[in-house]
């Protein structure tokens, strides 16, 4: 499989990418038992519309003169939710990648989760949480709702801070039924209202999965001497990093970082870090088999 940075040089296409890193992962999100478009018979339903037509029983229909879909048990019990950060910080680009940011990585993850949940049968849905507000897609079934998603996907941008707890709370209603969430962020914020959220919904007993994205030059603060840097989430503060900066700055992050995974841990919230330079793929698969829970 080709590294991150030469796939992003070949295309910036996210359904292409997607595909992509999808071929031959073959294995799927969790495990369960539910009744639809499967292999294993079951029984035969009216027809409603909106139903598959290569799942009607033309057989049947002759014989009774009316249309039935055949049931069949498929791998599918919880509604798969994508969780993205869309704050400024996520526009950090990669040092030696061109066109390679934590959001355009955070794109690709979590297209080729709802690709998979696609090819489950599963319902998905997708959350945005940028630009100090959530944008919010509810969840579905089938080609179409993949497309949407992959437009809402492509068409954000990674700005302004995260939301306030009360928009945060407002969006949480999906927490109702069982679900599966995937959380994809930079974490620079922690905690957080996102972060109180993602506790909250662990503890109403859904699957949580967080991914913490950072480039190289975050983790070995291999930043330029002398330059001069700002808070993308902030209106003011402009900061120059210095050699005497560097160990306080590999430090504090160290620190910060091991805090977010003890917290996770805590919370029974299996918990991935990774560089954006590193091979989707393998991040990906590494995602899925967490807490052993991968399909």
């Amino acid at each position: 499989m080709q590294d991150t940075k030469a796939i992003f040089a070949h295309s910036q296409d996210v359904d292409l990418i997607i595909r992509h890193v999808l071929a031959g992962l073959g294995h799927g999100i969790h495990a369960g038992r539910e009744r639809g478009a499967g292999v294993e018979f079951s029984e035969y339903r009216a027809y409603t519309p909106g139903d598959e037509w290569r799942r009607v029983d033309w057989k049947l229909l002759a014989r009774a003169d009316r249309y039935f879909v055949r049931e069949a048990e498929r791998d599918s019990h919880v509604a798969i939710w994508l969780w993205l950060d869309a704050s400024a910080s996520m526009a950090e680009e990669s040092a030696s990648a061109k066109g390679l940011s934590k959001l355009a990585y955070a794109r690709i993850i979590l297209g080729c989760v709802a690709a998979i949940a696609q090819r489950q049968g599963d319902a998905f849905g997708l959350i945005i949480a940028g630009d100090n507000r959530i944008q919010f897609t509810p969840a579905s079934r089938g080609p179409r709702q993949m497309h949407r998603i992959l437009a809402q996907l492509t068409r954000c941008e990674a700005k302004g801070g995260l939301p306030e707890a009360d928009a945060v709370r407002a969006s949480l209603h999906f927490a109702r039924a069982p679900s599966l969430i995937f959380a994809v962020s930079d974490f620079l914020e922690w905690p957080s209202a996102t972060s109180e959220a993602l506790i909250r919904l662990r503890r109403l007993q859904h699957d949580v999965r967080v991914l913490c994205l950072q480039t190289e030059a975050e983790r070995l603060a291999n930043f330029s001497v002398g330059a001069n840097y700002c808070d993308p989430e902030q209106a003011t503060g402009l900061y120059q990093f210095s050699e005497a900066a560097r160990q306080t700055y590999l430090q504090q992050s160290a620190q910060h970082f091991a805090s977010v995974k003890t917290q996770c841990r805590q919370n029974d919230i299996p918990y991935l870090n990774c560089t954006i330079e590193q091979g989707i793929g393998t991040v990906l698969r590494a995602w899925l088999q967490l807490a052993g829970r991968a399909g």
